[in-house]
């Protein structure tokens, strides 16, 4: 895995050691922010929220194209060894906040982001039931952007939200949301 655009483009990235984490493919990261950034513009000083991190490969990817600060939430402690020393190589740490744990156990937010990545394993519906309880908790603001990635035939249907897009990239589903 390597960080497709920006600052940090070309660079290595740890995977987790075990098989409890799926790192989604840079095929699929590249198409996935290739759409972000054809709805986004640019990535100058958003406030993004990866969650199910693992790696944090989504997040730093935003970091490396201008995101500000980045939340990773990953309960995983093989996928937060990587996500922790991923930030160090590169010297992101001071924009990140890593959240060891659930997303389900977050609390409220102190403010709503403007892009949340939601990469939960695939065939659980994890996604869709975290972003209904995060945006019942105040994460989710009226121009925020929601990336979920599931396998190819999950539906992706949340009550609030309305599908921008969707995307199947070889055995993933990329689908971007937007509060309804």
């Amino acid at each position: 895995m390597r960080v497709i655009s920006g600052e940090w483009r070309g660079r290595k990235l740890l995977a987790p050691k075990n098989d409890a984490t799926r790192p989604t493919a840079d095929r699929t990261r590249e198409t996935l922010f290739s759409m972000l950034a054809s709805r986004l513009g640019s990535f100058e000083g958003l406030h993004v929220a990866d969650l199910f991190a693992g790696s944090g490969a989504l997040g730093i990817e935003a970091l490396s194209r201008g995101a500000a600060q980045c939340l990773f939430a990953e309960q995983d402690r093989d996928a937060l060894e990587a996500l922790r020393k991923n930030l160090a190589a590169l010297g992101a740490a001071d924009r990140a906040d890593v959240r060891a744990g659930s997303v389900l156990a977050l609390g409220p937010a102190k403010r709503s982001y403007d892009l949340l990545l939601f990469d939960a394993p695939y065939g659980t519906g994890a996604g869709s039931v975290a972003l209904d309880k995060l945006n019942r908790l105040g994460w989710i603001g009226p121009d925020s952007l929601i990336s979920i990635e599931t396998a190819e035939k999950e539906a992706v249907e949340i009550a609030g939200f309305e599908v921008d897009t969707d995307r199947k990239v070889g055995k993933a589903k990329l689908t971007l949301l937007r509060p309804a």
